[in-house]
């Protein structure tokens, strides 16, 4: 049995999430490694951006405190999601499959802190640990959701292609099924007369019925006189 082709599509998608989750794991460990001075006031400098444009809608202040969880929140929300797009790009069945993004998750938690340990003025925290892997679900979450959304948006266009070729298909059975009708009866007919308006000569029609030298036309008016030399034209006023 032939083994199916990667597609190129798929194989640039998995290089692009690949990358991208690697420097997601990249940047999350490059913060836990600066001290706690330059950690702190990379925090302060962050919580006046914020504070300040939730000044302008009537909101906050947020502390440094609650700054730094909410980092450490979206920094493992944006890895959660990468780790389902590397999963999806890696394999069809990313639901059934769904242990790996979260062990991949956890282990990056428990790595983030164990590398603060060892950081100057940083300490490790069970409840970090926890929000990473809050963080990690929630993302988990929002790229499942996407990802379903898109495949039942595949499957329906999938069954619409699909019934569209049946129509197409019981379209052309039931012509040639008339057609075939059509050609019996006139082989068994006494007579055959060909019904048609000025409008339809010189028309072609996908299909023949009978010959014009087996039958007979009846027609309002003969607009070519090269009929009559094949057949018998009869006109009939409207």
């Amino acid at each position: 049995m032939e083994k199916q082709r990667t597609s190129p599509w798929l194989i640039l998608f998995r290089v692009i999430f690949t990358a991208a989750l690697i420097a997601c794991i990249a940047f999350i460990f490059r913060n836990s490694m600066e001290t706690g001075t330059v950690s702190s006031a990379r925090s302060q400098a962050v919580m006046a951006y914020v504070n300040d444009l939730l000044a302008r809608v009537h909101l906050g202040p947020l502390s440094e405190h609650t700054i730094r969880k909410l980092a450490h929140f979206l920094e493992f929300t944006v890895e959660g999601f990468l780790l389902m797009l590397c999963i999806r790009v890696y394999t069809k069945h990313f639901v059934r499959h769904m242990s790996w993004p979260l062990l991949g998750g956890m282990t990056t938690a428990l790595m983030d802190e164990t590398i603060q340990l060892r950081s100057v003025s940083r300490t490790s925290s069970v409840v970090d640990v926890w929000i990473d892997m809050s963080g990690v679900v929630a993302g988990l979450f929002v790229a499942l959701i996407i990802l379903l959304i898109f495949r039942g948006i595949a499957a329906f266009v999938r069954v619409e292609r699909e019934n569209r070729a049946l129509r197409a298909e019981r379209e052309e059975m039931r012509q040639r099924e008339h057609e075939r009708l059509a050609r019996r009866a006139a082989r068994r007919a006494h007579e055959v007369w060909f019904l048609a308006d000025d409008t339809k000569f010189g028309s072609i029609y996908p299909a023949v019925i009978a010959g014009l030298q087996n039958g007979s036309i009846l027609t309002n008016r003969c607009p070519d006189p090269r009929y009559r030399q094949q057949t018998l034209v009869k006109e009939a006023e409207a």
